[in-house]
């Protein structure tokens, strides 16, 4: 799972801040899901971030 077909969305790095504000490194996915859509009239599974998807701007394939 690398990035979104659509916007670009991929994973990013974040700090993980304890409750004794220890500081580690965290690795934060981004939320996608392999849809079947149509891309330039053809039916195709592509990875979408849930973003998209609720915006509509996946045309889902039936």
């Amino acid at each position: 799972m690398a990035r979104c077909a659509i916007c670009g969305k991929t994973s990013i790095f974040i700090n993980k801040v304890s409750h004794s504000h220890r500081v580690t490194s965290k690795k934060q996915r981004a939320n996608l899901q392999k849809v079947r859509a149509i891309v330039n009239g053809e039916k195709k599974r592509i990875w979408v971030c849930t973003k998209c998807l609720k915006a509509g701007k996946v045309v889902k394939a039936i």
